[in-house]
């Protein structure tokens, strides 16, 4: 049975938008702001999808859910690079989006915000493969 991404989809449509028209608006412009917090916030937002998905897309090598459910973010991803449904490339990057959001989580300013916003054309390009992955019938 295939895992229903529509809603982590949706999210990295969003961020693709804010992501667009922040890089259209003048850093000086009030906009910028606004398009820069919805694209940090968005980008927040499929991290914690993207684990939570992953993790009902690991649960068939696992013994039991309880396994799955315990896994740690890096975890989730590890195990997901070592069942072939990410490459290690794709894990590493996760892994850096993660240090990513617990920095503009934790420790407030411009210049996290502006170092996310540096990852993020790859990282909605990893997002978009890993919902197709995560949305693919396990049969497949």
């Amino acid at each position: 049975m295939a895992i229903n991404t529509d809603f982590l989809v949706r999210c990295v449509n969003t961020l693709e938008a804010a992501f667009e028209h922040l890089q259209a608006a003048a850093p000086s412009d009030s906009v910028y702001e606004i398009y820069r917090a919805a694209s940090v916030k968005e980008f927040e937002l499929i991290l914690e999808q993207s684990g939570s998905l992953l993790r009902k897309r690991l649960r068939p090598y696992f013994a039991s859910n309880r396994q799955v459910d315990r896994l740690t973010f890096r975890n989730t991803f590890r195990y997901a690079a070592r069942h072939g449904l990410i490459t290690v490339a794709a894990c590493e990057r996760w892994f850096a989006y993660r240090d990513a959001r617990n920095d503009t989580a934790h420790r407030y300013g411009e210049e996290y915000a502006e170092a996310t916003l540096e990852l993020l054309p790859q990282f909605i390009a990893d997002a978009r493969e890993l919902a197709r992955v995560i949305g693919e019938d396990e049969d497949d």
